[in-house]
């Protein structure tokens, strides 16, 4: 499946869709310049047992990577995500590995 990406100025979102219905979600907004805050993940019944929610997430890492970012996961399956993939944990703020 394709990760889409769509973002504004202060929001955006890692997504799925199909006919035109989105079907898994990763929403995030900026704080400041630097830091990206996950705010949620949002996955459909439909897409459960097919690791989608993971692929959202690596494409959140990735974007902070290309972007030299850092992220703040407040939800907390990113967060768990991110903290038990060692090669994720290098966007984390150092704080949340506390």
């Amino acid at each position: 499946m394709e990760i889409k990406h769509r973002e504004n100025a202060h929001k955006g979102s890692f997504y799925v869709e199909e006919n035109n219905t989105v079907l898994a979600e990763l929403s995030y907004s900026f704080a400041g310049a630097d830091k990206l805050i996950l705010d949620q993940t949002n996955v459909s019944a439909k897409l459960k047992a097919k690791n989608i929610g993971n692929s959202l997430v690596e494409a959140a890492v990735n974007y902070s990577k290309a972007k030299n970012i850092r992220i703040v996961p407040l939800c907390p399956f990113a967060k768990d995500l991110i903290e038990n993939t060692p090669e994720f944990r290098e966007v984390l703020i150092k704080k949340d590995l506390q």
